[in-house]
């Protein structure tokens, strides 16, 4: 039988290699880590979460809660390993980053049918390949896409936000609770009053940033804004962002305080935690002195500082068909954010319907075909050519996925309904024969 090559063991490519390997289809899986790493990874293992380490809501009345239930549903290793090393969070899922990378390495890594390449991919192989390799792609791989794909010249940039020590953080200045008191109280709190938020906010908007090449505020990627970039949109943007203190009530005064920084643990043990929403590409001088302005952490031991990186993507919707093939040269597909799916759960989603359907065409079988019903065939579609305008990344939203056709009161009972509708459409998809192997 025909063995698959995957390029880049990430969410996606991890995924797809699992999705593929599951169906007694042989894989050859390239990872460059970790004799090669990108600026953001850090780590040796697959399926290294390099921002944040919260996969979002966990809700079916929100978009990603569904994907991952159908994810779930269909088998999804990512969702396995996220599950198993789930960190409290409130009502979002939140992961040992470690433990999560190292469970999914170690499942692929004694996969009979898996075949590891610790190598850094220089060329695109023939026969039937995965391109998986992100948008920190290394210059000689990306070199290769860019000639396959002339439209593969677009680019946005990310940020990864800073981590703290728990032991460090001055709990007289901060309090647990979530949001709405959803869940149970998992956020460490950290309050500003309103000189103490307009003094920092000042120094934030004129901070020294470090040097990325070809940066500029419009190129920035309004998903993952970099935090000193909201400060100089406005003295209050950071208030109406991750900065916003409605529903936290502080339990020392009974009320809400005028701005509010939450860290999220980032760990199971409990003892290093993120600052929710500080993606930044300030100099590390500068991230220790103007966050030691927040008064919880004014002492705060910074184990891991905030890094600025370009994140590139394909202009997909003139590329790429339904199931991520390259039109034109079916054997070669795309995976991952690459594709310009944004999140670590919509990249993991696009990494197994393109294992599921690549499957299906080495072993003859009729494809899954994903509709737009459902949040994993909503995306696809999109991504293939359901965008109009110019092509920006796109987490999964409801606003994709096909409507109802008839009202429910109510935005959360209306999406719920579809959630319920979508995960009936994934059971009979599940009867098909691609998906009983």
């Amino acid at each position: 039988m025909e063995k698959v090559t995957v390029l880049g063991a990430g969410l996606a490519g991890s995924e797809c290699a699992w999705q593929l390997a599951k169906r007694n289809i042989p894989v050859r899986l390239v990872e460059m880590k970790p004799g090669k790493k990108s600026p953001a990874h850090v780590s040796d293992g697959f399926a290294e979460l390099v921002c944040s380490n919260s996969l979002r809501s966990d809700e079916l009345s929100n978009a990603v809660g569904l994907l991952k239930a159908e994810m779930r549903a269909m088998g999804s290793l990512i969702m396995e390993s996220a599950d198993r090393n789930r960190v409290a969070a409130g009502g979002a899922l939140a992961v040992d980053r470690e433990g999560f990378s190292k469970y999914i390495t170690e499942k692929l890594e004694t996969c009979p049918q898996v075949e590891i390449v610790r190598a850094e991919a220089t060329e695109i192989p023939s026969g039937t390949v995965v391109i998986a390799t992100g948008p920190l792609s290394s210059d000689a791989i990306a070199e290769k896409i860019a000639a396959l794909c002339p439209e593969s010249d677009l680019h946005f940039y990310d940020a990864v936000a800073p981590i703290v020590t728990i032991e460090s953080v001055d709990m007289d200045s901060a309090f647990f609770a979530s949001r709405y008191d959803k869940g149970t109280a998992d956020y460490v709190n950290c309050p500003m009053d309103k000189e103490e938020y307009l003094a920092f906010v000042s120094e934030l908007a004129n901070a020294k940033e470090a040097a990325v090449h070809g940066f500029d505020d419009g190129a920035v990627f309004e998903g993952c804004m970099p935090v000193e970039v909201m400060a100089r949109r406005g003295v209050d943007t950071l208030r109406y962002g991750p900065l916003k203190p409605v529903g936290l009530v502080d339990p020392r005064t009974g009320k809400n305080n005028y701005a509010v920084v939450q860290l999220r643990r980032d760990n199971a043990e409990g003892t290093i935690y993120n600052l929710v929403g500080f993606q930044t590409h300030l100099t590390w001088g500068e991230q220790k002195r103007v966050f030691s302005m927040i008064p919880a952490l004014r002492n705060a031991e910074f184990v891991r500082y905030g890094v600025m990186h370009r994140n590139t993507y394909l202009n997909s919707p003139r590329l790429l068909d339904r199931y991520y093939r390259l039109i034109g040269n079916e054997r070669i597909s795309f995976a991952g954010q690459m594709t310009g799916v944004e999140g670590y759960v919509e990249s993991a989603a696009s990494g197994m319907l393109v294992g599921i359907e690549t499957a299906a065409r080495v072993l003859g079988l009729p494809a899954a075909d994903f509709p737009q019903e459902t949040a994993i065939g909503a995306l696809a579609l999109y991504i293939s050519g359901g965008s109009v305008g110019d092509f920006q990344p796109m987490n999964i939203n409801f606003g994709i996925i096909s409507p109802l056709g008839y009202r429910v009161k109510g935005k959360r009972n209306k999406n719920a309904e579809i959630s319920q509708r979508s995960l009936a459409i994934i059971e009979e998809i599940k009867k098909k024969e691609i998906m009983q192997l």
